[in-house]
């Protein structure tokens, strides 16, 4: 194929890539609640059918272009599948023939109209060559691009564009902001992209089927320019309609309407859809659901919805375990039951060992068993009532505890991120130890909490802040003592240059607790720091307050840690970290004492889960009892 023709043959393939409507691209493969969707046939699963062909292949792009270069291998099958022969000389042929459209349509993406590329297998054009050829033993293949130069927009014009948003929450970024604008690279990516945020925009506005209409892009070779003309059919505006739902079986149906909650006669909102859609999906109930709009608009506006579901098992066992050298082993289990009575009630119990690797003496184990029960919209949508009760033995350095615990409440979702919770709680423990000796407590009181999360993933972030501020103010019977517990905590998250292989992660937290002395206030309630997720390389809650040689709980608490994790393949990373905690003896911290420091690094091995971490610290303000070194291994990173 000479130059010329090759390039009328990118030209007619690069038109019909910007003609078609943004609908048409092929579905990638997604998984949702652990089922795989649109999954097409995987390359490296393809069966080899007749006699395999090796190949070798150079791949050329001509000019300073390196990072085009990258780009255009990436869309060449016949480079990606280069380390493995094709199913015959049929199939190589096939993959040289879909590398022309491949390599155009990255070219367009890149704003480069005018290149060419020629393919050759054992010399010739692979266009030219017929399928039942003969190739040589090992195909010798030959790709070579010649970018041309990079167009730039000349005229950009959208015919029906949204008029500008009244409320701030339905503001979409212009089409401008993305560079569909004169003088912009003339990526393909962007011409499709404006038409997009066009169409969203007139959805934000009510008008629940807008769509692109005809679309025309022409090329000005010459000039080197590209002119783009958009066009958007608004259709009516629509306001929700009915909402029906399909596919229950256990679920109350009128239940799943109510926590979709799209409000029938109120103006068609995407928003509102995706608050529905994700207040769903919380609920833990379905292994599948989605929101679909009615086909049309009534007569009178309104927009018919349809929740379709598909319910998972009612019932769930799971097992999970942490281990580290200084905190020893612990392993827990629970058994769950997703939908009592057919409104998403929970119903979790659980119970947790710890502390027996090194140990046969059952009362020096740590213990804990209880129950949780959630039930969620009550009210509204967003809020859920929850109630828990646990018996515990906890045996540390500090104390051992022996008692139950209980709470009871409700948490209310305000958007996305925020969150307030405000719980009855009461207890009645018994404590030992080395400097009070045997002494029980009795509260009673409540718990209220703010909480802001954005974070991209609560397991792995690589973006975003999480803030919590809360506070418990309690009565103590025994002592008849009135107090207060406060804490604040602050999570940040930074991808360096944007991007997810190198982030720094920090934490800080700050607590205190009034209106009582130590002696008098239940030793959980104060502060002690130490363990994987507080300051590595110390045991676990060893860290107080010294008391005639012995460590006791603090009122005043402060701690901090900071992390570099890099991300090397897919799989594995590697996390360099420091700690810092001071536990103080007033309510305010004390800055004269000695901070806590511990400092180490650890291994990441990336699942579908959450990474595995394997972390290993080292005490740097050691003291007798201070473990030389400590390793941490869990699910998860360590905040």
């Amino acid at each position: 194929m000479s130059g010329r023709s090759a390039r009328r043959s990118l030209a007619a393939l690069g038109v019909a890539a910007l003609m078609l409507p943004a609908s048409a691209a092929p579905a990638a493969a997604f998984e949702l609640f652990g089922r795989t969707f649109f999954e097409g046939k995987k390359a490296d699963e393809a069966v080899i059918i007749g006699t395999p062909q090796p190949y070798t292949v150079t791949f050329e792009v001509t000019g300073d272009n390196s990072d085009l270069e990258k780009t255009l291998r990436n869309a060449s099958r016949l480079w990606q599948d280069r380390k493995r022969p094709a199913s015959g000389a049929a199939g190589l042929l096939a993959k040289a023939r879909g590398d022309y459209k491949g390599i155009v349509y990255s070219l367009y993406a890149a704003a480069r109209y005018g290149g060419t590329v020629s393919i050759t297998v054992d010399g010739r054009q692979a266009a030219d060559i017929p399928p039942d050829a003969t190739l040589s033993a090992e195909a010798d293949v030959r790709v070579t691009v010649n970018p041309g130069p990079l167009f730039l927009f000349d005229q950009t014009r959208i015919a029906n564009r949204a008029p500008p948003a009244t409320n701030r929450k339905d503001v979409v970024p212009e089409p401008e902001s993305i560079g569909f604008a004169h003088g912009e690279p003339a990526r393909s990516g962007t011409i499709i992209r404006a038409e997009q945020l066009e169409v969203r925009a007139w959805r934000q506005q009510g008008y629940a089927k807008a769509k692109a209409g005809p679309r025309r892009v022409t090329a000005n070779h010459p000039n080197e320019t590209v002119d783009a003309d958009l066009q958007i059919e608004p259709g009516r505006k629509a306001y929700f309609g009915k909402t029906s739902v399909r596919g229950t079986k256990r679920m109350k149906p009128g239940f799943v309407a109510y926590m979709a909650d799209l409000p029938e006669g109120e103006e068609f909102d995407p928003d509102t859809v995706k608050r529905g859609s994700d207040r769903l999906a919380r609920l833990g109930v379905f292994n599948a659901m989605r929101i679909e709009e009615a086909d049309e608009i009534g007569p009178d506006g309104d927009l018919p919805m349809t929740v379709v579901v598909q319910e998972r098992k009612l019932r769930r066992i799971g097992v999970g375990g942490t281990y580290s050298t200084i905190d020893g082993i612990g392993l827990e289990a629970y058994w769950l039951h997703r939908n009592l009575f057919g409104r998403a009630e929970q119903l979790r119990i659980e119970g947790r060992m710890a502390d027996f690797e090194n140990n046969a003496n059952p009362e020096d184990f740590t213990y804990k068993a209880g129950a949780t029960f959630t039930k969620p919209g009550v009210g509204t949508p967003d809020t859920n009532f929850s109630a828990s009760g646990f018996f515990e033995r906890e045996v540390l350095d500090a104390y051992t505890k022996t008692g139950v615990n209980g709470q009871a409440g409700f948490t209310r979702l305000f958007g996305k991120s925020l969150t307030a919770k405000g719980y009855l709680t009461g207890s009645h423990n018994r404590f030992e130890d080395d400097v009070y000796g045997t002494r029980d407590f009795t509260t009673g009181g409540l718990l209220g909490a703010l909480t802001f999360d954005n974070r991209d993933n609560p397991v792995n972030a690589t973006r975003g802040h999480y803030v919590d501020v809360t506070a418990m103010p309690f009565y103590e019977f025994n002592y008849e003592n009135t107090a207060a517990r406060f804490t604040a905590e602050g999570r940040s998250y930074y991808a360096v240059a944007g991007n997810d292989r190198l982030v720094l992660a920090g934490r800080a937290l700050i607590g205190s607790v009034a209106g009582a002395s130590i002696s008098e206030l239940p030793p959980d309630i104060l502060f002690f720091a130490g363990g994987g997720g507080s300051v590595r390389g110390y045991s676990y809650r060893s860290i107080g307050v010294d008391v005639g040689n012995e460590v006791v709980g603090g009122k005043s608490l402060l701690e901090g840690s900071f992390e570099v994790r890099g991300r090397f393949t897919e799989t594995i990373g590697a996390v360099a970290f420091v700690d810092a905690g001071l536990v103080g003896a007033d309510s305010t911290p004390d800055f004269d004492q000695d901070v806590k420091i511990g400092v180490g690094g650890g291994l990441r091995y990336f699942t579908s889960l959450g990474p595995i971490r394997l972390d290993v610290a080292v005490p740097l303000e050691k003291v007798d009892g201070d473990p030389d070194v400590a390793f941490y291994v869990g699910i998860g990173q360590a905040f």
